[in-house]
């Protein structure tokens, strides 16, 4: 089956240059050249990843990414030459699940768009199998089959892949993962030599669980290696 792909660009010759190539890899690539049409087609359509640029007219990729979190988690791989940490750390925050700087090559946009996808579907057909896991630890309850993290009998809303992490956590909890354990776990992908995919995932995930982020006690710190599950 075709994998339906909303490319949201303003850039007419990067839109069909992106489209064509993946056209060749059999995507179907719907394209947006503002914020304000790529909200119309991500209401009206089903799709399966969307690639967005974030500076748009009429809407910018940045509120445009925070409505789509509000009602999805489908995958969300920012493309945009503002590469700033700041705006790396904004739309990574906003739950977007990865970033490539303008000007990039179609192979390894085509690599990270079909790692994104492959992502995903892994990640449904994990969470399939294991349809009455509910794990507990303090006072977090993780619901596998609902895809909820409460707390205390409140729910946490988190993103796709800080679920993920936090269930990685909570499957080992005796064991140090690295930076690059944690992304090659949970985006199932090569690392890229970006810390700053993890740190803000971490950070956004420590805001939402822990009773004070700057003295974590779910995700401890363990400097010079990576994080482990702490001793709760």
């Amino acid at each position: 089956m075709s994998h339906s792909i909303l490319l949201v660009e303003d850039d007419l010759e990067i839109s069909e240059m992106v489209k064509t190539q993946l056209g060749k890899e059999g995507f179907k690539v719907v394209q947006a050249f503002d914020g304000e049409s790529a909200l119309q087609y991500f209401s009206a359509e089903g799709f399966d990843l969307i690639l967005l640029d974030l500076m748009l007219p009429k809407m910018n990729g940045m509120d445009f990414l925070q409505f789509v979190r509000e009602q999805s988690v489908i995958p969300v791989l920012i493309m945009s030459a503002k590469d700033s940490e700041v705006d790396k750390a904004i739309g990574l925050g906003l739950g977007a699940d990865d970033y490539i700087a303008k000007p990039f090559s179609m192979i390894e946009l085509t690599a990270r768009v079909k790692a994104a996808i492959r992502r995903a579907n892994n990640y449904s057909k994990a969470v399939e199998k294991d349809v009455t896991a509910i794990m507990n630890i303090g006072g977090l309850t993780i619901d596998l089959e609902n895809f909820s993290v409460k707390k205390d009998n409140r729910e946490i809303k988190l993103t796709a892949k800080e679920f993920l992490i936090l269930k990685m956590f909570i499957s080992s909890p005796n064991r140090v993962f690295t930076k690059e354990q944690i992304y090659q776990s949970v985006w199932n992908d090569d690392y890229y030599k970006d810390e700053n995919v993890i740190n803000v995932h971490m950070r956004r995930l420590r805001e939402k669980i822990e009773d004070d982020p700057s003295n974590p006690k779910y995700i401890k710190t363990i400097w010079g290696i990576g994080y482990k599950l702490g001793e709760i």
